[in-house]
């Protein structure tokens, strides 16, 4: 399954390479972007998909702003999951939490404040153990036998989603530089129409389009998610060793594994 029509950044991560031969297994975790932008043949492509659990990474405000468009015709499961708040949102609290107008000198004030990627990242896994265990948990549970292939995602499906996705392949096996390769995918999928969509509105709300603010908001540099394995490598010792540390079992472990590297 190579797309789905509104989607920008939707893909398979099967086909992905393992460390020790062979690949990732197609048709069992998805990532994208939002659902709320499904024409009406993205909808049934996803309903004659062979996905059963959509993870939503965003939080209810960006939930209830960008509802995702579900087949009417077919159970998908829906866990909402949030694994931390947008930075698009966090920057618009901060933006308009004074009493007083927002200015110029405030919003340049705002973006001076705003974390890097691998600084998000890390913060992130800082806090996110159980949520990200949850998730690997529905992988291991899912099945060839009826629709039950798991897509994840939150907004862009460049950050939380790929942190999630990133844990999931190294935990599986996949290769480093292979894992780091699908993260940056997401750059070009998304660059064009809805990168520039997302810049006019950071523009809109008066905060400096910095290239800092770029990369946050629209780009997947390697080095932001090299740095996040880094750190859970030198705080856990690997990514299955961190999900374990979110209440991930050994069996679910070796199920995760069997789902992924076959």
């Amino acid at each position: 399954m190579t797309g789905i029509e509104g989607l920008h950044n939707f893909r398979d991560v099967g086909g992905i390479a393992l460390a020790g031969g062979g690949a990732v297994r197609p048709g069992v975790l998805y990532r994208s972007d939002a659902l709320q932008a499904l024409t009406p043949r993205g909808v049934e492509e996803l309903a004659a998909s062979d996905i059963g659990v959509v993870v939503d990474f965003r939080t209810p405000e960006e939930r209830a702003a960008a509802p995702d468009l579900l087949p009417a015709d077919r159970a998908v499961r829906v866990v909402e999951m949030s694994i931390l708040e947008g930075a698009m949102a966090q920057m618009a609290k901060e933006a308009f939490a004074a009493d007083a107008p927002p200015t110029p000198e405030r919003m340049a004030e705002v973006a001076a404040r705003i974390p890097t990627l691998d600084q998000l990242y890390v913060g992130m896994l800082q806090h996110g153990a159980d949520a990200f265990a949850a998730v690997a948990r529905l992988v291991a549970a899912s099945t060839d036998d009826l629709p039950s292939a798991v897509l994840v995602h939150c907004t862009a499906g460049k950050d939380r989603t790929g942190v999630a996705v990133a844990l999931l392949l190294s935990a599986a096996g996949a290769e480093r530089a292979a894992v780091i390769s699908d993260y940056t995918a997401s750059e070009r999928n998304l660059a064009g129409e809805w990168a520039d969509g997302m810049l006019q509105m950071v523009a809109a709300l008066g905060i400096p389009v910095t290239p800092e603010i770029q990369t946050l908001m629209v780009k997947t540099p390697p080095e932001a998610i090299r740095t996040a394995l880094e750190w859970v490598d030198a705080t856990h010792g690997s990514a299955a060793d961190y999900l374990r540390s979110g209440g991930l079992t050994d069996a679910e472990l070796a199920a995760l594994r069997r789902r992924l590297a076959g």
